[in-house]
């Protein structure tokens, strides 16, 4: 299913939509559900790779500019397609206090369900989702491939909660 970089539309997803639920580890290996999370309000990030150069741009900048989210009572869950082990790495080397949630196996199946999996490379396109405390997705935004996502898009997306 290809994935549109119009900046809002994924298919079956829409602004007012419940967001698909999902239970994925950590980079601790604990399990985080969105059903779990209900009474406070996530941005869910795709991203497609650890390690990778425009993800680590983009993490680095989000952890910089953590305390927007943090202000805003925004959990922020950073997903992709790699291990556990992989993503534990990753945080401890970029001194990321957010957690990195592994959708490694089934693999992509979160992404899948957001409608931002990329079959061809399998793996995640670069898609954030702002949910409400309630799980309604209140902003959705996406960049093509080899394009971070501007921080200012971000905080528009605050905004809107």
């Amino acid at each position: 299913m290809p994935m549109k970089h119009d900046g809002g539309a994924h298919p079956g997803l829409h602004v007012g939509d419940i967001a698909p639920d999902f239970c994925l580890p950590n980079q601790f290996g604990e399990p985080i559900s969105l059903a779990g999370l209900r009474g406070t309000a996530v941005a869910v990030v795709f991203y497609p790779f650890a390690f990778s150069g425009i993800c680590t741009g983009e993490l680095c900048e989000l952890r910089d500019n953590f305390a927007d989210f943090a202000d805003a009572g925004v959990r922020l869950l950073a997903i992709s397609v790699d291990s556990k082990y992989t993503l534990r790495a990753y945080a401890e080397s970029e001194e990321y206090a957010f957690d990195l949630l592994s959708d490694f196996w089934p693999h992509g199946e979160t992404a899948r369900a957001y409608g931002v999996f990329d079959e061809t490379r399998g793996m995640a396109g670069r898609s954030t989702f702002l949910l409400t405390a309630d799980g309604v997705i209140a902003d959705m935004f996406s960049t093509p491939a080899g394009q971070a996502r501007p921080l200012g898009r971000y905080r528009q997306a605050l905004e809107r909660l």
